[in-house]
């Protein structure tokens, strides 16, 4: 599996959990997800994420609560 991609497996039954704990289903949630988890294995900043995320501030500064 690549650094940067959750299996669609993975991602669909983590977002089914995540349905579950009233997580709001925004369109880039799953980048948002994706983004946390590439941070965490490489231990990179926030401002060092690849831009295939999307801005670094607008991962950190949306909640995911609705």
């Amino acid at each position: 599996m690549a650094r940067t991609k959750l299996a669609d497996e993975y991602w669909h039954k983590l977002s089914n959990i995540l349905r579950q704990i009233n997580i709001y289903n925004k369109p880039n949630l799953r980048r948002t997800v994706e983004a946390m988890l590439y941070r965490i294995r490489v231990g990179c900043p926030w401002r060092d994420l690849p831009p295939c995320f999307g801005n670094w501030s607008s991962v950190i500064t949306k909640p995911l609560l609705a």
